[in-house]
């Protein structure tokens, strides 16, 4: 088994805490009632690369940003993993036999109202093929350069009002901020925890 992987499968067995947008922002009130969306994005990890999305620039929601592929539970997907599989065929041609998904990282809310459920999954060697209505580039990164937690910084910018702090590992011309960016940091904090 490649290192990688290895690590990866045994960072899955550390615990993990809660992952939200709101990790850097204490103060934000949360609407009391509010009804959160079940999504799945798929953490795929081929090799010593991560496998990312940049989003059409169209999109009404999120334009142009870097992204896992994935999107919402739909009432046919019979589970969290089939959700993320049937996103990542869709918006970057990948087949599921492909996919060996090693499990789930924890839930992340968002501030759009969803609760993302990330599957962690190694892939074999596939043609990305990027959704043309969803997906303006499939790309990678090297897997190093997101598990260092090193790498992250603490941003902020003004969102409906208000300040709002966010974690952010840049890699050459990609911004990786946001959720992904929090995702990929609690991934990077169980690895580091290996030793």
């Amino acid at each position: 088994m490649p290192a990688d992987a290895a690590r990866l499968r045994a960072a899955l067995l550390r615990p993990a805490g809660p992952s939200s947008d709101f990790d850097l922002n204490p103060a934000t009130a949360l609407p009391p009632g509010r009804v959160l969306r079940p999504a799945a994005v798929l953490v795929a990890v081929q090799g010593d690369r991560l496998i990312l999305t940049k989003r059409s620039s169209h999109l009404q929601h999120h334009p142009g940003q870097i992204a896992f592929a994935g999107g919402k539970l739909d009432a046919g997907d019979a589970s969290l993993e089939a959700c993320a599989l049937r996103e990542a065929a869709e918006e970057i041609g990948l087949p599921g036999s492909a996919v060996e998904v090693l499990g789930r990282l924890p839930v992340h809310e968002t501030v759009t109202g969803f609760t993302v459920t990330p599957v962690l999954a190694l892939i074999g060697a596939f043609a990305p093929v990027p959704e043309a209505g969803e997906v303006d580039e499939v790309f990678t990164v090297p897997l190093a350069h997101v598990l260092d937690p090193a790498r992250y910084r603490i941003e902020g910018r003004r969102w409906r009002g208000e300040w709002r702090r966010y974690y952010a590992v840049p890699y050459g011309p990609y911004y990786i901020w946001g959720a992904t960016a929090r995702i990929l940091r609690g991934l990077a904090e169980r690895v580091q925890d290996e030793g």
